[in-house]
């Protein structure tokens, strides 16, 4: 597993960048735009990207051959590029140059998030991808903690200083997977050239898959708009500062965090379908709850709730998804979901901004916990328990 620890630097590094953009690149947009709806639009520009690029980027660089490897090449291009477009974000001297460099930042994210996050089930044996997307989640849900704790500290201090961090961050980070991840030795399947020409979109939609993406769908709808639109309502509904509102999505990730690793174990032991079941019913209720809560504490103590509930869903729904296909499919799985997470989060913060417009801050709660119990629906027409059998490397090996 050393090297799945060393994989979740990448993680960090991702999960950072998003969360910081998450958290306060609304607080710029607002200064421009004073509707709930536009500045949900404006958030989903990433996603666009992602809905467009990533699937057919997890598609090329599993056709990818280079002396690094499938899926470095995509990293060693994209994060330097990111690093230098979320840098100059806060810099923007106007609302053209906000979105242009919020456009920038997006596509050069696109082109490694897939083949970062494939590389996982590439260097990990299929029983144990569960326990390893609960490391390298861990490793993603502490940069949360670092963007939302420290990244709050930091844009009190100066609006541009927790994006001056991401950046150094990024850049840190390539430089530990280059240096301590060798793509072509660490690779525990080697997919031969015919194989791989022979990987097709449409050749991975069989009924299992289609329904375990449609729940995906719309537990997103519901996770995207209350990341996207959770500061604003700590805002304007609960009159919270700026950075008492960012803060408190800490709670959710340093839980999140905690229950990681124990959310992959439970995964691996009991199959990941019931653990992600236990995960939406848990979310739903807690969703359900929050707009109860009157006092920062007890939002607080809900968010913590939230972020364990969570872990159960997120932790298990990727290595759900890849285990259902063969061992040559991993990155056209891996661009399939974050398609279906894309969509969720380009229609979900629009949507939920007009529903706001109409009702206000008191119906996001409402509108996530709608779109969990949604997800319930489908993720029980799924027959497919997603428990890996225990087979060892050699038997993967040896039938590639």
């Amino acid at each position: 597993m050393k090297k799945t620890w060393l994989l979740g630097f990448g993680f960090f590094s991702i999960s950072i960048t998003w969360a910081l953009y998450n958290a306060f690149v609304p607080f710029f947009l607002d200064s421009y735009i004073h509707k709930a709806s536009l500045i949900g639009f404006m958030m989903t520009i990433d996603n666009y990207f992602a809905l467009f690029l990533q699937p057919w980027i997890g598609n090329l660089s599993d056709k990818t051959n280079t002396r690094f490897g499938r899926r470095m090449p995509f990293m060693i291009i994209g994060m330097p590029l990111a690093a230098v477009f979320v840098i100059l974000i806060p810099f923007h001297t106007s609302f053209i140059t906000l979105v242009l460099f919020m456009m920038l930042m997006n596509l050069s994210m696109s082109v490694y998030r897939s083949p970062t996050v494939a590389l996982m089930p590439d260097i990990t044996p299929d029983h144990q991808r569960t326990k390893a997307n609960g490391i390298i989640n861990f490793m993603g849900g502490f940069g949360g903690i670092l963007a939302f704790g420290a990244g709050s500290m930091l844009y009190g201090a100066n609006p541009a200083f927790p994006f001056i961090a991401a950046a150094v961050i990024t850049l840190i980070c390539l430089f530990i997977l280059v240096r301590f991840i060798k793509e072509k030795r660490d690779v525990i399947v080697s997919v031969p050239a015919e194989k791989q020409s022979r990987i097709k979109l449409r050749g991975e939609l069989d009924r299992t898959t289609v329904l375990l993406l449609i729940a995906i769908f719309f537990w997103f709808v519901s996770y995207q708009g209350v990341e996207a639109m959770f500061t604003l309502y700590g805002k304007h509904y609960m009159g919270l500062s700026e950075q008492a509102s960012g803060f408190s999505l800490t709670f959710f990730s340093l839980f999140f965090v905690l229950f990681a690793i124990p959310s992959g174990w439970l995964g691996n032991r009991y199959g990941k379908r019931k653990i992600i079941i236990f995960g939406v019913i848990g979310l739903f209720l807690v969703f359900a709850a929050i707009p109860l809560a009157k006092t920062v504490l007890l939002l607080r103590i809900m968010l913590a709730l939230g972020g364990m509930c969570w872990a159960l869903i997120n932790i298990n729904s990727y290595p759900f998804v890849v285990s259902i296909g063969s061992e040559t499919s991993i990155g056209t799985r891996t661009g399939l979901y974050y398609l279906v997470s894309s969509l969720a989060a380009i229609a979900s913060p629009p949507l939920l901004g007009w529903i706001i417009d109409q009702f206000g801050y008191g119906s996001l709660f409402i509108y996530a916990s709608s779109g969990m119990l949604v997800a319930l629906l489908f993720i029980f027409l799924v027959k497919h328990n997603g428990k890996s059998a225990a087979v060892p490397k050699e038997t993967i090996q040896a039938n590639v």
